[in-house]
């Protein structure tokens, strides 16, 4: 059986043939494509359909956003998604839509030791919950629950909800974006947008330096990247502090969605950035502020805490939804 499977975020839409042979999802052909340069998704799918000239049995699409009733709007993209108008543009019964992280944590039983780097052995739990903390364009929240059988993953809109600062410094952070957007959720900080966020904050708020070579890096590219190259390279003093927070502020939220859902099965950080910063993530800050939950922190000591490093799994687990 052939397979289309697709990983679409903010920044760049995967797609991907897959063949079924012998239960296992061998693929066939694979393309990336910048998001934001298409009209819709109906536009890349045809296109890339079209180039290969394949014809699927079945497709999956992994979307970043809320999906229902086979729809999404997507947050981070001027797009409306219709499974019913995806169908026809492919000549299929049916396509089904499933949220970016639900397929994330659909692909990862297909992980293997090398695809993960570990922050924090714990305890493991095979039939405890897992979830996924993916910051990139957005954050991305899911959990997969254990049915008895297997884990079946459930979406969520958790990036979306309200930030809670835990020091003055954030509650200072709230009041500066509240100023600007009204309310804050956490991924305005906890997403490659919220490092320009707290860049600024820190900047204008608590009037640290800012280097002139840095500023025009920042505008002459992409400055989420420009602010964590720099801060890595420890070549801009202003930057490191701004990583060294967001690190913390994700260690928090990690946390806080570990208490949740009562991850006991571990806690999966997947997206763009965890893996350009996993030397700071294997620092104190991340962990510190994961377990730091007072007469809870036993437990989050206990958790495993996981980054991904292929970055297919999205686009693995929207083939195995498929396949199913």
């Amino acid at each position: 059986m052939l397979i289309l499977a697709g990983d679409i975020g903010g920044t760049s839409t995967r797609l991907a043939y897959f063949d079924t042979a012998d239960g296992t999802l061998v693929p066939v052909v694979e393309k990336r494509f910048p998001s934001r340069e298409a009209g819709s998704l109906e536009e890349i799918v045809s296109h890339f359909a079209g180039e290969h000239g394949l014809a699927a049995e079945r497709a999956c699409f992994g979307i970043a956003g809320p999906v229902r009733q086979a729809r999404v709007r997507t947050p981070n993209l001027p797009w409306s998604v219709d499974a019913t108008v995806l169908a026809r543009t492919l000549g299929l019964p049916a396509v089904e839509l499933i949220n970016d992280l639900e397929a994330n944590a659909h692909g990862i039983d297909l992980l293997a030791p090398e695809d993960l780097a570990v922050l924090n052995p714990g305890i493991p739990d095979p039939t405890g919950t897992i979830a996924v903390v993916s910051a990139g364009t957005g954050l991305g929240e899911a959990l997969a629950y254990w049915d008895g059988t297997a884990h079946r993953p459930l979406p969520s809109e958790g990036g979306h909800a309200d930030f809670a600062p835990r020091t003055e410094l954030e509650a200072e952070l709230l009041l500066y974006l509240r100023a600007e957007h009204g309310r804050v959720s956490t991924e305005r900080l906890v997403s490659g947008p919220g490092l320009r966020n707290i860049y600024r904050f820190l900047r204008d708020a608590r009037h640290l330096p800012e280097s002139a070579a840095i500023a025009d890096e920042m505008r002459r590219g992409d400055p989420s990247a420009a602010i964590t190259r720099a801060a890595l390279a420890g070549e801009c003093p202003l930057c490191e502090q701004v990583l060294d927070l967001f690190v913390s502020l994700y260690g928090a939220e990690a946390g806080n969605v570990a208490l949740r859902y009562l991850a006991t099965g571990g806690v999966f950080l997947g997206g763009g950035i965890a893996p350009k910063i996993i030397d700071r993530l294997k620092g104190p800050g991340f962990m510190l502020a994961f377990t730091t939950k007072g007469r809870l922190s036993p437990l989050l000591e206990s958790i495993p805490v996981r980054v991904i490093l292929n970055d297919r799994t999205a686009l693995l687990g929207a083939a195995r939804c498929a396949a199913r």
